[in-house]
């Protein structure tokens, strides 16, 4: 049985909660706090985990030879202790801030406990000697992408794909000894993969000493959650994957455009898809009194958090719609900001319909606090902007038409093997079918005198002083023409397209007074 089996099985559980009245934003949420019950006994079983880290009474064989109302009153006797950390009696059954965070105000909504009942024995009957194979962490993870898919639960309007966090670490390499951080955590999907990366590459932290691991254990990791609930799938994640953290766990609940993100510590690296839009945004970043521009877009003021949080030296890889990159006023004084304080020297224009938002224009930012030379310049530290058009001319990605490792590998080649983007690199990278694709005819004047076959490249340099100039610090920049658009220079006049859409709307009225009078002879 492979994950993607046992995911299924999971994900058809839903059936069983939805027939107890259970709303479908609600299902991973009642189905995790069995499973991760579920789950720390079976890592405990095979012995991936040392020390059991539920108390005695609230584990997984304490409620799986049950029925009845017996068996619903002792799981909800179980929620509680393991949130209150004591009995019904008020004796102390455990003192595990982690544990108490997981099951924070946790309680299930079952009613029936046939209901209970059922998905237990369907959890006991899964082949779990397969998925410990994999990983029971990366079984968990796929669980949560499962539901960022079903656009009905609304949990994953902006799930970042998998494949790109991956190649995002990848560009980064983080190493052992570092801090890293995700100011909006999500589910912890960055902070596993990095912390996975890093497992790799040292044969599962077992070429560490014992101070060294006990840092990737416990400090290592830090991120930040505004949803309770969000912030408990992703405390339960980082546990299945190993990853502890302080007393708080790895990800801390709170705002990061406030006082919880105020007091982190700075970071070696920041990996983060902050949330789209504004709403509450200008409060939040208005608690920030070490935030210069204020603002209410929430990426803007996300992104000052991230680019000032950065240690000298530190990397930053950050998922960005669109207007971060064009918007004027305060947008364009955070940009000129960024590309002062840090080396922005990539830029990854992303492929839409990649979130399960569809239509959503985004961008990946790689920079790095400091200049090449000088990791403690805060001026001009930016030179170059190199700019990799992964969105022209691609496929309508969807469940249909996933977006894979594949699509990723070409800009990760250009990307080079330094982390901070110091690769030596050259213009010119022909991917999917780049040199068909038209170019915008400004550009091409613009570029006279160079390599005809460059302007069709998909990875294209951009000096400062051209982004100042040219862009007015705009960092909005294409050169590829989609196949679908319109080349506003080849349209008529406006005057001849305003009669033809009047003559066009003309007829249309004109047949529809014809159908009318049709529809009323014919009543008659």
């Amino acid at each position: 049985m492979t994950n993607n089996d046992i995911v299924q099985k999971l994900w058809n559980l839903c059936d069983v909660l939805r027939d107890d009245g259970i709303n479908y934003s609600d299902y991973v949420t009642e189905l995790v706090l069995l499973l991760f019950i579920k789950m720390v006994h079976e890592n405990t079983e095979a012995g991936t985990l040392k020390k059991h880290p539920l108390p005695e009474g609230c584990r997984w064989t304490d409620i799986n030879e049950k029925s009845g109302i017996n068996l619903l009153d002792d799981y909800k006797r179980i929620l509680l202790s393991l949130s209150s950390g004591k009995d019904a009696l008020g004796n102390f059954v455990h003192e595990d801030p982690l544990i108490s965070a997981i099951y924070a105000d946790a309680q299930t909504r079952l009613r029936e406990p046939r209901h209970l009942e059922q998905m237990i024995k369907t959890l006991d009957q899964i082949d779990w000697f397969s998925a410990q194979k994999d990983g029971l962490g990366d079984l968990y993870e796929g669980l949560l992408e499962r539901n960022a898919s079903e656009t009905k639960s609304g949990a994953g309007q902006y799930f970042t794909p998998r494949s790109l966090i991956n190649s995002m670490v990848r560009c980064l390499k983080p190493q052992t000894g570092d801090v890293i951080q995700d100011p909006a955590a999500g589910t912890a999907g960055f902070l596993v993969a990095a912390d996975q990366y890093m497992r790799e590459q040292t044969d599962d932290y077992f070429d560490l000493n014992s101070k060294e691991a006990a840092f990737q254990k416990n400090n290592a990791f830090v991120g930040v959650e505004l949803v309770p609930n969000t912030r408990r799938l992703a405390l339960m994640n980082c546990l299945l994957h190993g990853m502890e953290g302080d007393d708080e766990g790895v990800v801390h609940l709170g705002n990061a455009l406030g006082e919880a993100g105020k007091s982190l510590k700075q970071a070696d690296i920041i990996l983060a898809n902050p949330p789209f839009g504004t709403s509450k945004g200008g409060e939040a970043s208005n608690t920030r009194d070490d935030l210069t521009f204020k603002t209410s877009n929430k990426q803007l003021a996300f992104l000052q958090h991230i680019y000032r949080n950065l240690k000298p030296g530190g990397r930053a890889a950050v998922v960005l719609p669109d207007n971060v990159l064009f918007e004027a006023g305060v947008g364009t004084d955070v940009r000129r900001d960024l590309m002062d304080k840090c080396n922005l020297h990539t830029i990854l224009r992303l492929p839409t319909g990649i979130f399960y938002a569809q239509g959503v224009k985004t961008n990946v930012l790689f920079f790095t606090k400091g200049s090449p030379s000088d990791k403690h310049q805060e001026e001009k530290c930016t030179e170059n902007v190199w700019v990799y058009d992964l969105r022209t001319n691609m496929p309508s990605f969807g469940k249909r038409t996933p977006f894979g490792d594949s699509h990723l590998v070409p800009f990760e080649t250009v990307y080079g093997d330094n982390a901070d983007g110091t690769s030596p690199r050259s213009e010119g990278e022909y991917s999917f079918g780049s040199e068909e694709i038209e170019v915008e005819k400004d550009d091409i004047e613009e570029n006279q005198g160079i390599d005809d076959r460059l302007v069709h490249s998909r990875w294209r340099c951009f000096t400062r002083e051209w982004i100042a100039d040219t862009k007015g610090d705009s960092l909005d920049i294409s050169w590829l023409k989609d196949k679908d658009s319109i080349d506003a220079a080849d349209l008529p006049e406006p005057s001849v397209l305003a009669n033809q859409a009047k003559d066009e709307l003309e007829a249309a009225l004109s047949e529809l007074d014809s159908l009318l009078k049709a529809l009323e002879g014919g009543s008659k």
